[in-house]
């Protein structure tokens, strides 16, 4: 199996808001008002686009909230959440 390109959610202090970005990339994938509005419904899958990847969310302090693998059957890890 290819490997799932790695992506971060982290807060831009500067512009208040919350961007999507590759890993190793500098400019952003895409920019969210809220959290909330970047982690609700497929709006994460649908920014990482079609080939997936994996997505690290990240709390204000910028330690990791969570992981998410996109689709949910590439997750290497055979656990739940």
């Amino acid at each position: 199996m290819a490997k799932l390109p790695k992506f971060e959610l982290v807060h831009d202090k500067k512009k208040d808001d919350w961007v999507l970005r590759q890993e190793g990339a500098d400019r952003a994938t895409r920019r969210f008002d809220t959290k909330e509005a970047a982690t609700k419904g497929g709006v994460l899958e649908s920014a990482i686009g079609k080939g997936g990847g994996s997505v690290r969310i990240k709390k204000l302090d910028g330690t990791i909230q969570e992981e998410r693998t996109f689709p949910r059957s590439a997750d290497p890890n055979e656990t739940p959440g």
